[in-house]
């Protein structure tokens, strides 16, 4: 095998040369290693951080567990530092212990049993707390919650409104007054009742487990944006459980949602006043039916004005919830844990 050739001798010349020419080299390669510095804007917090966040998810919400390989947190979502894995025989490496309630196991024995210094555990729920079982086993556990609550250390909506700039409204054909999509129909349940008396005074399209009318993923929207009307009706109400009753079945699919959940105060510190109707705003259902059936189009599209500056974004997928975590990192409060989690979550 032939060898390389040597690289050329340079002729430096006399020893005071060599010294100039030395010297301006290391005066040249520290000017160019104070530019990097500036230019990456590095400070004592960012290279406290320089290292990725390494997030373990104990166990997966989703019963399929999505590809996290990479850096998926980056390439998906533009969130950099932030390392997702599920294998459970990194936890002495993990920064984030992510645990879904839904997952956990039975008994604390199925945790781990000593966490590393410094490490943080976080609780993650998207079910109201009437949904929401055996939580005071796990007092003195957690360091961080993570639900739909605003208060939460992670706000973990179901969806929001983006600002954008179409300036458009798009108010599908309509073919029907009002539709309901219901799986899980209990009689005991406020918004059950609240059907039955509504159903007295207009007729409601039903769909669903619930009526035997179950809709494919892709017939959903196209089915309830053929409505004027949807019935956001929650399971349960809570504080600022707002589901995917409303910002997917209702506004992303184009027709007016009639809520039933939280006070109108708590929904319009997420969506404006005049872009839905909440049952309490009436004295009875009778006078809640009489209005969606006598109102006329230019009242209807003035629903719509929302869809001028705004649009619906929606939070499905669980890799960029989690991801989520390594944005508010730095500003998360380090140390604490949740004595009493069963308190806060039903206060």
């Amino acid at each position: 095998m032939p060898r390389a050739s040597p690289l050329p001798r340079l002729s430096w010349g006399r020893p005071s040369v060599k010294a100039a020419v030395t010297a301006a080299v290391f005066v040249t390669a520290l000017w160019n290693l104070k530019c990097f510095i500036s230019s990456s804007n590095t400070s004592g917090e960012d290279l406290k951080h320089a290292k990725p966040l390494v997030v373990l998810v104990w166990e997966w919400p989703s019963k399929e567990v999505p590809n996290i390989s990479g850096d998926v947190c980056r390439e998906l979502y533009g969130i950099a530092g932030c390392w997702l894995t599920t294998e459970q025989r990194l936890l002495q490496q993990a920064n984030v212990v992510v645990f879904h309630h839904n997952r956990l196991p039975q008994g604390r024995a199925g945790l781990p049993r000593d966490r590393p210094p410094g490490q943080s555990w976080v609780w993650v729920s998207l079910e109201s707390p009437t949904n929401t079982k055996a939580l005071a086993e796990w007092n003195q556990t957690f360091n961080w919650v993570m639900t739909y609550r605003r208060d939460s250390d992670i706000f973990m909506p179901y969806g929001k409104l983006v600002p954008n700039r179409s300036a458009t409204v798009h108010i599908p054909t309509k073919t029907n007054l009002v539709s309901w999509v219901i799986s899980n129909y209990h009689r005991t349940q406020k918004r059950a009742e609240v059907y039955k008396n509504l159903s007295r005074y207009l007729h409601v399209n039903l769909y669903g487990r619930a009526v035997n009318r179950l809709l494919c993923k892709d017939c959903l929207l196209p089915t309830t944006s053929k409505s004027k009307f949807y019935l956001a009706f929650e399971n349960s109400i809570h504080r600022d459980y707002i589901t995917e009753k409303l910002w997917r079945n209702s506004l992303l699919a184009g027709t007016v949602p009639v809520v039933l959940g939280p006070p109108r105060a708590n929904y319009e510190q997420f969506i404006p006043a005049d872009s839905f109707i909440h049952v309490d705003d009436f004295g009875s259902l009778e006078e809640l039916a009489t209005f969606l059936k006598t109102m006329n189009s230019s009242r209807y599209q003035q629903f719509f004005a929302w869809q001028k500056s705004y649009s619906v974004k929606l939070y499905t997928d669980w890799r960029e919830r989690i991801c989520t975590i390594c944005t508010l990192y730095p500003s998360l409060p380090q140390g604490r844990i949740y004595p009493d989690l069963e308190s806060w979550f039903n206060s």
